[in-house]
C-alpha cells in the first residue's frame, strides 16, 4: 500500500517546498531501527519533563536555544524529542510528503498516539495529495487530529472548484501557511527552514539544500505553542473530516487494516537509509551533549496572524513578523548579514536598504545563484532587480551548485561522491550588527511579506549571532559563492538560462 501519490516540483513548488516530506522525515526517523520491538524508547532513557526540569531551574525566566546547523543534527533532535514526548505533539507545516517516508511519518503519528500523545497536525492545502482512505484512517484515531489550512487546492476539492476559487479569490488561493513547526509537550520547540524531505537534512543523492533550524527550550517553546493554538482554533484550518466527502465511511476493520500494513512498513529495515539508522543508534550519547551548549537568553518569537493580513491592500498588506523584522532592520548600526534562497526585495525594501548603506552599514546577502537554484521563478524576481540592489550598495554573493563545503558532506556519507548532488541555499536567517540572530521561516521576498504566514525566532545574543554570522560568511567565500557583480549566470546551463528570459517577461513579482 502507498500512501501517499508522488508529485512533481513544478511551479508551485515555490509556495511550500516539502512539508510533510517534513512531517515525513522527523516522524521517519523515530521508526524501529533494529527490529519491530526496538525503539529508542526501549533505550529507558528519563521522559522530557524529568530530563528539562534542571536545566528550566538553572535558568529561571530564560529560553534556551541551539542552532541547528547540520542535517544530521537536526534530524537528531526531532528525533529525540519525539520519541520523548509525553503529553502532546503538535506539528505545523507546509507541504505533506509523498513517498515511503510519508509511510513512516504516518506510522510514526500512529505510534505516539496508541502511547497516549495526543497529535495534532496542522498542514497547508496546496500540495496534499494524499490517499482519502489512510487520512480517513489516521483521523479516525481517538489520540490524532488533522486539519487543513486553506482548503482550496486539494484535500476534498475538484478540478472545477480549483479554477473557481482562482478565478473568485486569487490573492486567498495565494495566502499559503508557510510556518513550520515542532511542539513538544509545550516544553520544546524546534523552528526554522528545514522542511524534512532528504535534501534539507543532507541525505539526498542529487541535490540538497544547506540549512538551518533552531532548538528552543523553555517559555518561548510555549510562544510557539500559543501562534500553533491561533492556527487551530481559526476558520481556515479546517477540520480533514468536514473536507473529505461523506461518501466513504471506514469500518474498523478497514481502519485496523490500515494501522496494521503502515506497522509493518515501518518494521521493515530495508526502508530505513544506513545514515538514518547510524544517526539514531547515537542518540542516548550526542543528544546530551547538545543540550550541555544550549545558550540561555531573552527569546522573541515572532508570527503572523492567520490569513496574514485582512486583504484590504490587494496582494500587498505585510503581516506581523514583516513589520516586526523591518522594524528590527532599521536598528542595524554598523552591518547587516542575510542568508536567503530567494532575493526579490519587496516594496519599500530597496529604498530601506538603500538609505542604510548610505549610512555606512555593511550590508552583505548570502542567496542562489541561477546555476544552484531549484526555482527560476523566483529567480527571475531577483535577476530583474539585481542591477539595483548592487547599486544600491548591498553586496550579494551567489552560492555555487558545487561548493567547496559539500566535501564536509561527502566525508560523512561517501556515497554521495558518486553522485555528485547539486547544492543550493535554503536557509533563512538575519544578523545584525553580530549582536541579533534571526532564524525563520521567512524568505526575502514579497510573497513572504504579504502573502504566506511565515515564524521565527529573535535571539539578541552575541554568541549565538556571531557563530551564525561565521557560518554565512563562510559560505560567501570565493570556493563556495560567486559575487553576484561578476555576473555568474554564465555558470548556468543554456537550458536553465533559456527558462529564465521566459520568466523575466511575466509580471510576477508580487507572488515569488
Amino acid at each position: 500500500m502507498r500512501l501517499f501519490e508522488s508529485f512533481s516540483k513544478n511551479f508551485a513548488s515555490r509556495f511550500c517546498h516539502g512539508w510533510v516530506a517534513g512531517l515525513i522525515l522527523f516522524l521517519y526517523c523515530l521508526a524501529p531501527v533494529k527490529t519491530p520491538a526496538e525503539s529508542i524508547t526501549d533505550l529507558k532513557q528519563p521522559p522530557l519533563g524529568q530530563l528539562l526540569k534542571p536545566l528550566f531551574r538553572n535558568h529561571p525566566g530564560k529560553s534556551g536555544a541551539y542552532v541547528l546547523e547540520r542535517g544530521e543534527e537536526s534530524l537528531l533532535a526531532r528525533a529525540w524529542l519525539c520519541d520523548r514526548a509525553e503529553e502532546s505533539i503538535e506539528v505545523q507545516y507546509f507541504i505533506w510528503s509523498t513517498d515511503n517516508i510519508g509511510i513512516l511519518a504516518a506510522e510514526t503519528l500512529l505510534r505516539a498516539a496508541e502511547r497516549g500523545v495526543k497529535v495534532r497536525v496542522i498542514v497547508d492545502d496546496l500540495l496534499v495529495d494524499a490517499d482519502e482512505k489512510s487520512l480517513r484512517a489516521l483521523n479516525a484515531h481517538p489520540n490524532i487530529d488533522i486539519r487543513i489550512y486553506n482548503p482550496r487546492h486539494s484535500v476534498g476539492v475538484s478540478r472545477v472548484q480549483q479554477i473557481f476559487y482562482l478565478a473568485e479569490g486569487f490573492r486567498a488561493s495565494n495566502q499559503r501557511m508557510h510556518d513550520k513547526t515542532l511542539i513538544i509537550d509545550g516544553k520544546a520547540a524546534i523552528t526554522g527552514g528545514r522542511n524534512m524531505a532528504d535534501e534539507y537534512f543532507d541525505y539526498n543523492q542529487e541535490y540538497n539544500f544547506r540549512d538551518r533550524d533552531i532548538l528552543l527550550l523553555g517559555p518561548v517553546a510555549q510562544d510557539v505553542r500559543g501562534s500553533f493554538e491561533l492556527f487551530w482554533k481559526d476558520d481556515l484550518a479546517v477540520p480533514i473530516r468536514s473536507q473529505l466527502k461523506p461518501k466513504q465511511t471506514l469500518t474498523r476493520e478497514e481502519i485496523s487494516q490500515v494501522y496494521s500494513e503502515l506497522h509493518a512498513y515501518a518494521s521493515a529495515p530495508t526502508n530505513f537509509a544506513p545514515e538514518v539508522r547510524r544517526t539514531l543508534e547515537d542518540l542516548p550519547k550526542r543528544f546530551p551533549v547538545l543540550l550541555d551548549q544550549l545558550v540561555w537568553d531573552k527569546l522573541d518569537f515572532l508570527h503572523d496572524a492567520p490569513g496574514k493580513n485582512p486583504g484590504q491592500d490587494g496582494l500587498q498588506g505585510g503581516g506581523a513578523t514583516t513589520e516586526a523584522l523591518i522594524e528590527t532592520v532599521r536598528k542595524a548600526k554598523h552591518s547587516i548579514t542575510i542568508q536567503s534562497p530567494y532575493l526579490v526585495f519587496p516594496e519599500g525594501g530597496l529604498e530601506l536598504f538603500g538609505e542604510l548603506a548610505s549610512r555606512g552599514v555593511d550590508i552583505r546577502i548570502s542567496t542562489n545563484s541561477l546555476a544552484a537554484t531549484d526555482n527560476i521563478q523566483a529567480f527571475s524576481g531577483y535577476r530583474k532587480q539585481r542591477r539595483k540592489i548592487l547599486k544600491a550598495g548591498v553586496k550579494v554573493f551567489e552560492f555555487r551548485p558545487d561548493p567547496a563545503i559539500r566535501q564536509e558532506l561527502i566525508e560523512r556519507y561517501p556515497t554521495l561522491e558518486k553522485s555528485s548532488p547539486v547544492f543550493a541555499l535554503h536557509a533563512k536567517t538575519m544578523v545584525l550588527d553580530g549582536e541579533t540572530l534571526f532564524i525563520g521561516t521567512f524568505n526575502f521576498d514579497p510573497r513572504s511579506a504579504n502573502l504566506n504566514t511565515e515564524v521565527g525566532v529573535l535571539v539578541r545574543n552575541s554568541k549565538l549571532a556571531r557563530q551564525v554570522e561565521r557560518a554565512i560568511q563562510r559560505d560567501m567565500s570565493p570556493e563556495n559563492s560567486w559575487e553576484a557583480a561578476d555576473n555568474p549566470d554564465s555558470h548556468a546551463s543554456w537550458l536553465k538560462r533559456i527558462r529564465l528570459q521566459f520568466w523575466k517577461l511575466l509580471p510576477m513579482n508580487a507572488i515569488l
